[in-house]
């Protein structure tokens, strides 16, 4: 099994754009609690991100980086989607923001690096974001989506609960 290197390219360039804009919408929240549902568009975003990564993943060898890079953004995208619904807790919002800016800068860092061997990329992956995601995601409880629905239905598929042992199995599988 080998991977289109071409194509490898083109995911990282448009992921590459994608960070940027991510990064942009953090900084300009960065502070205001009352753009806390801004937070579910970074969800959006990264999501687009994980896609493509998990489109990869099914043409790549199991030790290639686009498989981190597919489960890294599936928790970037659930600390937004969750910190999205925080309610009345500003400062959650403001260590969930900074989290996910040092999280896109990290992303960023992880694309730059996708042709290194997958064990080379998990340690640039830094400990102290790992144990701040871990906090992060510890004071959501398991009721709170982990991505948005349609808002026709609250049973809706599309509106899925992450729940913390996902997470930890997500942080395993990054070898966190």
């Amino acid at each position: 099994m080998s991977i289109d290197k071409e194509i490898v390219k083109d995911f990282v360039n448009e992921s590459k754009t994608l960070i940027e804009d991510l990064i942009d919408l953090l900084e300009g929240i960065e502070g205001d609690f009352s753009q806390v549902q801004k937070l579910a568009d970074y969800g959006n975003g990264v999501d687009r991100i994980m896609g493509g990564a998990k489109s990869l993943a099914m043409s790549a060898p199991q030790d290639h980086a686009v498989h981190l890079i597919s489960d890294y953004t599936a928790l970037c995208k659930a600390v937004g989607y969750k910190a999205s619904q925080i309610k009345g807790n500003e400062n959650l919002f403001d260590v969930c923001v900074a989290t996910l800016l040092d999280g896109s800068e990290t992303l960023s860092t992880l694309l730059d690096r996708i042709d290194e061997p997958l064990s080379a990329l998990k340690t640039s992956i830094p400990q102290a974001f790992i144990e701040r995601l871990r906090w992060v995601s510890g004071k959501f409880s398991d009721d709170v989506a982990a991505s948005v629905g349609t808002g026709k239905d609250d049973n809706d598929p599309g509106k899925q609960k992450l729940k913390q042992n996902e997470i930890d199995d997500l942080l395993r599988k990054l070898g966190l």
